[in-house]
């Protein structure tokens, strides 16, 4: 403790509360001192205290440029926010790690792999932030097995009364895709490209074409969706997508093109009873949440 109390006394090396950056950094993503304030549940006077005492006491630098109610960082500005950030997650990471110790261990994730880069980057990287000493695994794989020896997974099924399991994380359209330079007259037989046989979307898109006396065929499938995608890119198949997952280098086609209408999907989470735990848990709780932002 004397040494602590040494160091805190030295010259040039005053200290700033973690409260005081933590506004600063409000500021810097708000672009304004009353948003921040909202963030940081404190009145526009009270943050201007804190960022006047901070830039003329404490670091004896102009941190903000303001134009009108607009407020940019200088240079030295932007240097501080780094460091800010850097603290910050360091000081989270410091109370997570000792206030809940058990918070240690491994996490198995099922999921569609077209899923991942779509709707858990922003989940997973906050899950982390706070709990960074859990560990993720990672696996994608068709949605009929998802739940072997896996903790949660992310799935879809159909709408079908009492085929509703798990908790409802999103629901959208299901849509035909294909390129721009696919042409659906010249083929007799309509040529599918799909992520799996006995996959649920595979299942849909025959049923539809099959209730519309169109004639198809598998010709294309993979358990990898970017080889899927790439094949409906080139022009040689088309395939059922969810709406928010389609490219900017496929179009939708519809009714007008002659394609039948495609049931809606529910994506949803699944918990693994067997394999509970407060890591588990906690990991489903970050997913719901992200979901509803």
């Amino acid at each position: 403790m004397q040494y602590i109390s040494e160091i805190d006394q030295l010259p040039g090396y005053p200290s700033i509360d973690t409260e005081v950056l933590r506004t600063f950094v409000a500021i810097a993503d708000q672009g304004g001192f009353t948003r921040a304030g909202e963030v940081v549940n404190r009145t526009q006077s009270a943050v201007s205290m804190q960022m006047k005492r901070l830039e003329e006491d404490v670091l004896q630098r102009k941190l903000f440029e303001r134009d009108g109610r607009q407020v940019r960082l200088t240079p030295e500005g932007q240097v501080l926010l780094g460091y800010a950030r850097r603290i910050l997650k360091l000081h989270s990471e410091v109370f997570n790690t000792l206030r809940e110790p058990h918070m240690v261990g491994l996490v198995r994730i099922g999921t569609p792999d077209d899923y991942v880069m779509r709707f858990l980057p922003g989940i997973l990287k906050r899950f982390s932030q706070a709990y960074p000493l859990i560990q993720i695994e990672m696996h994608c794989e068709a949605s009929t097995v998802l739940m072997q020896r896996r903790d949660l997974a992310l799935t879809v099924i159909s709408r079908e009364p009492g085929n509703e399991i798990g908790e409802l994380l999103r629901t959208e359209p299901l849509v035909w895709v294909a390129s721009p330079c696919f042409c659906a007259d010249e083929h007799e037989a309509l040529p599918l490209a799909v992520s799996g046989v006995d996959a649920f979307c595979t299942q849909w898109t025959c049923a539809a074409l099959d209730a519309a006396g169109r004639e198809y065929r598998l010709a294309y499938h993979s358990s990898n969706v970017a080889a899927i995608q790439a094949v409906v890119s080139s022009g040689l198949a088309v395939m059922a997508s969810m709406e928010s997952l389609v490219t900017e280098d496929l179009r939708v086609l519809g009714p007008e093109d002659g394609f039948p209408p495609l049931p809606s999907m529910n994506l949803r989470l699944l918990r693994n009873p067997a394999m509970s735990s407060p890591i588990t848990e906690c990991l489903a709780e970050y997913i719901l949440e992200g979901f509803k932002l």
